[in-house]
C-alpha cells in the first residue's frame, strides 16, 4: 500500500507551525533543557548527585549552584519530554502577557526561591524533635516542574478561571488544582519529589499575594534590558515579546490563527492527555471578541488592531533613523513609556490594589488606566 504522503508531508509542517508559534524565552528553556539531557546521553553523564537539588550538600558545602543546575538537567527521556510538553503551553501565556525579559527574570526568581524554600522545609523537618525524618535532607531532586508548579499557580490566578481539567478527565476548582495535581502525581509516578513539588506551590502562591513584591523590579529596569545594544540579536528575534512596548520584532501567530497545537501533531489523544495537565485558558475566536479579562493588544500578540500599528511605528522608525541606531531609538521610545507607565502604576497600586496585578492588568490594558481598573475589578469580582 502507498503512503500517505499528503498526511506524511503534514506532520513536518505543523511541527514547524507549532514550533515557531512559542515565545523566545519558552522555547530557549526547552532547547537548552532538551540540548543538555542529549549531550548528557551521548558523553555519557550520569552523575546526577553532582548537580542535583541537595540540601545537604548545599548546607554544608554551600553550592549555590545546585539551586540552577539541578532546574535544568533531567533523568531520562519521559521526564525531560514531559516537563517540556508541560512548559510549552503554561510558557506561552505567561510570555505573552509578562513580557520575555519579565518571564526569564520570573524564572531564575522561582528557581531561587523554590530552592530556598526547599533547603529551608528540608532541615525543619529531617530534625524536628517530634518525629525526625533524616532522609530529606539527603534526597536528591532534578528537574523543571518545581518551577512548572510555580507557573501553574501564577497562571490560574491571573487568568481568573473557576474551575481547570484535570488530565481531561474531570474538572476541579482552580484555587484547588495545583494541590490536586500534587497528590496525583505522588500516586501515579515514582520517583517524584514531593518537597520540590510543594515548594514550587508555596513559591507561587507567594508571589501571586505580593510576598515577592520587593525582589521585582520596576518596567524601567526591563526596558534597558531590552534597549542594551548586546541584545539587540536577540530583541529583534520573531517570538521576542517586550515587557512594556506590546510588539515584537517578527510575528508571532496567536491562538486564534495558530493552525496547529500539540494534540494535532499525532491522531489520538495521547498528546492532549498528556499535555492536558497544565493549565488551558480558553481564548476566543476573532468572531467572538477579546477576552474582558486581558482586553487590547497588551500582550496577546497580532490582534487585529494592534499589528498594523506596532508595524507602523516599526516603519516610522526606520524611516528617520539608520538599521546601527534603530536599538537605541526603541529604548528612548520604550524609556517615554516607561515613566508613563510607572506614574500610572503608583496610581493603581494607590487605590488600593495588589502591585503585581496592578502592573499585568495596566500592561494589558496597553497603558490604560480606566480599562486596567476594570481589569482588575473584574479578577476580583
Amino acid at each position: 500500500m502507498r503512503p500517505n504522503i499528503i498526511t506524511e508531508a503534514g506532520i513536518p509542517t505543523r511541527l514547524n507551525q507549532w514550533w515557531s508559534s512559542i515565545p523566545f524565552i519558552t522555547s530557549g528553556v526547552v532547547l537548552i533543557c532538551g540540548a543538555i539531557y542529549l549531550l548528557c546521553l551521548l558523553i555519557g553523564y550520569d552523575s546526577y548527585a553532582e548537580i542535583c537539588f541537595l540540601p545537604s550538600a548545599v548546607a554544608s558545602r554551600f553550592q549555590v549552584y545546585r539551586f540552577y543546575t539541578s532546574v535544568l538537567f533531567h533523568g531520562s527521556l519521559l521526564h525531560v519530554l514531559f516537563n517540556m510538553l508541560a512548559l510549552v503551553p503554561l510558557g506561552t501565556e505567561l510570555e505573552r502577557i509578562m513580557g520575555s525579559v519579565r518571564l526569564l527574570f520570573l524564572m531564575f526568581l522561582l528557581a531561587t526561591t523554590n530552592a530556598i524554600l526547599h533547603l529551608t522545609i528540608a532541615f525543619l523537618v529531617a530534625y524536628n524533635p517530634l518525629h525526625p525524618v533524616p532522609y530529606l535532607v539527603d534526597e536528591c531532586s532534578i528537574g523543571f516542574s518545581g518551577v512548572i508548579f510555580s507557573m501553574i499557580v501564577i497562571e490560574t490566578s491571573l487568568s481568573g478561571v473557576q474551575s481547570r481539567s484535570v488530565f481531561g478527565l474531570f474538572n476541579v476548582p482552580a484555587k484547588w488544582y495545583a494541590w490536586i495535581l500534587l497528590v496525583l502525581f505522588q500516586f501515579l509516578a515514582s520517583n517524584v519529589s514531593l518537597l520540590g513539588h510543594l515548594c514550587g506551590i508555596l513559591s507561587g502562591f507567594a508571589y501571586t499575594y505580593g510576598l515577592f513584591n520587593y525582589l521585582l523590579p520596576g518596567p524601567s529596569f526591563y526596558s534597558k534590558i531590552e534597549g542594551l545594544s548586546a541584545l539587540s540579536v536577540c530583541v529583534r528575534r520573531p517570538g521576542f515579546i517586550l515587557c512594556t512596548g506590546g510588539t515584537t520584532y517578527g510575528q508571532l501567530p496567536t491562538y486564534s490563527n495558530t493552525s496547529a497545537a500539540p494534540s494535532a501533531l499525532i491522531n489520538g489523544n495521547f498528546l492532549r492527555n498528556l499535555s492536558s495537565w497544565m493549565p488551558n485558558r480558553q481564548t476566543p475566536t476573532a468572531q467572538e471578541g477579546e477576552d474582558p479579562r486581558f482586553p487590547g493588544r497588551a500582550r496577546t500578540l497580532g490582534s487585529a488592531g494592534a499589528e498594523p500599528a506596532a508595524r507602523e511605528a516599526n516603519e516610522n522608525l526606520h524611516a528617520r533613523h539608520t538599521v546601527a541606531n534603530t536599538v537605541r531609538a526603541d529604548a528612548t521610545v520604550i524609556a517615554d513609556q516607561v515613566d508613563t507607565f510607572d506614574e500610572e502604576l503608583k496610581k493603581l497600586v494607590g487605590m488600593g490594589f495588589e502591585k503585581t496585578q496592578a502592573e499585568v492588568a495596566l500592561a494589558a490594558a496597553d497603558g490604560d488606566p480606566n480599562v486596567a481598573v476594570e481589569i482588575l475589578m473584574s479578577q476580583q469580582g
